[in-house]
């Protein structure tokens, strides 16, 4: 997950209680490689790849209910 200083200028921007395979289907649509995350402020907190989330939803432990919050704090750390 990029920080916000790291992230690029524009982009789809999602609010952060969205699910992977939400996620997914938007970059999917919008035929894009990253998404903007956003809190309930609608303030950039970071950004997720599509291979982030493609290693997610391969894991042994994924359900359809994992939202994008969960796995930027699984990539913080």
């Amino acid at each position: 997950m990029a920080l916000a200083y790291d992230m690029p200028a524009s982009g789809p921007r999602v609010r952060d209680d969205m699910t992977v395979e939400v996620a997914l289907s938007v970059m999917a649509g919008a035929r894009v490689e990253y998404l903007l995350l956003c809190d309930g402020d609608d303030q950039c907190t970071g950004s997720v790849t599509r291979a982030e989330l493609a290693v997610h939803r391969d894991s042994a432990t994924y359900t359809d209910r994992v939202r994008l919050r969960d796995i930027v704090l699984d990539l913080s750390h």
